[in-house]
């Protein structure tokens, strides 16, 4: 029931999806089981053990390929999960280019998992790619990049990093979460491997963590594949399930998200007690070219600082809101508030956080899916109290 030629929404419901063969039913069915069983030993119908396959995980799986334009994915229980089988496709003394604004828990897993095993991270400022020319070595094996990143909402340039990565022969993976497939398709601007914490907007709802991995190349599948079973960091069918419902409606999501962030944008962008604004879609942004170049739109994250606020004024402004809540985590349809140095990026060293502006009166909204009109309100009424 696939045509490469369907449009995104189309595919965002029918792709890698088919009625139950024995019964008919239009939803993909939860396998609930951890083992199946064979005719004669090594004889089976394409499944032996969950960890290894499931078809719901599988009718997923087709499903997300299909959105980003790609020929393979694998699921994963959590997006660190998906990261951590990216890495492991590294050895001892392998170097990784990645940037300095990055999403603390994989700062956090490089720095502290990996480099202690004798991976090297380099973490530099991508808002100009031609940087990453001069850490390449014989040693480095990938360049690892978020776009826009989190959560300065950077835009980097994935064009220009799979040039300079296809000259090294390096691999290029890019964390497209915020973006989500239906604003930006990394795989076709040429990353080798585009990573999703499918926990946010693929999920939508809030009620799932999962990650997932795409790839076109067969041999870079066989080989992340192996990670997977063997590492096991697997999904469960009623979460496989639940995603599959989500995206279904990922398109309708995505253009409220977007519209919303703008509004949001451009209210913060005139306010007297914002100091700056963080969201790709500003003409003022860095980089916004580019966003305009390889995104359809500009998303639903939106940073912010508070001008002249202390550490105190910004926790008193984040804890005073009836729409938004306090909250870690993005991308569902419900408006979020969060503040990174203390919660996603706590991780992350002061010094180090502050060099890529994460600094202590900035925070980041996942603007959801409400009204616009009360989120704006509610945005306004906080802002009052300071």
């Amino acid at each position: 029931m696939e045509n490469e030629n369907w449009k995104f929404g189309t595919k965002a419901i029918h792709a890698g999806v088919e009625p139950d063969p024995s019964t008919g039913a239009i939803m993909t069915p939860i396998f609930q089981t951890s083992t199946y069983v064979q005719e004669y030993p090594g004889k089976h119908k394409g499944y032996a053990y969950a960890r290894g396959k499931n078809p719901t995980r599988d009718a997923l799986q087709r499903n997300i390929a299909a959105l980003e334009n790609g020929k393979h994915c694998l699921c994963f229980s959590s997006g660190m999960g998906a990261i951590d089988a990216v890495i492991k496709l590294l050895a001892y003394g392998d170097e990784v280019i990645t940037g300095n604004d990055l999403y603390g828990g994989t700062y956090r897993m490089f720095t502290k998992i990996f480099q202690p095993l004798g991976i090297h991270f380099h973490f530099i400022d991508l808002n100009d790619v031609s940087n990453i020319e001069k850490y390449v070595s014989s040693k480095t094996k990938l360049i690892w990049i978020e776009t826009p990143t989190n959560p300065t909402m950077q835009i980097i340039d994935i064009k220009a990093c799979s040039e300079i990565a296809k000259r090294n022969n390096l691999l290029l993976a890019v964390d497209n979460t915020f973006s989500s497939p239906y604003l930006q398709n990394p795989l076709q601007l040429g990353a080798d491997i585009v990573m999703h914490s499918v926990t946010k907007y693929l999920g939508g709802h809030s009620d799932v963590v999962m990650g997932a991995l795409v790839v076109n190349d067969d041999a870079l599948y066989e080989r992340l594949a192996f990670i997977h079973n063997s590492c096991g960091a697997t999904p469960g069918p009623m979460d496989c399930f639940l995603v599959l419902r989500g995206i279904k409606t990922l398109h309708l999501r995505m253009e409220r998200h977007c519209f919303n962030g703008r509004k949001v944008a451009e209210f913060l962008n005139q306010h007297p007690k914002v100091e700056k604004v963080y969201w790709p879609g500003l003409p003022t942004h860095p980089n916004h070219e580019i966003a305009q170049k390889q995104m359809k739109d500009f998303g639903g994250m939106v940073s912010f600082t508070l001008k002249n606020a202390t550490l105190e004024k910004t926790f008193q402004f984040a804890s005073s809101f009836k729409v938004f809540s306090l909250a870690e985590s993005l991308g569902g349809v419900e408006s979020l508030i969060n503040h990174p140095a203390t919660m996603t990026h706590a991780s992350i060293p002061k010094e180090e956080r502050e060099k890529a502006g994460v600094t202590d009166n900035l925070l980041r909204l996942s603007v959801g899916i409400e009204d616009i009109d009360d989120l704006i309100k509610d945005l306004n009424q906080a802002l009052e109290k300071i």
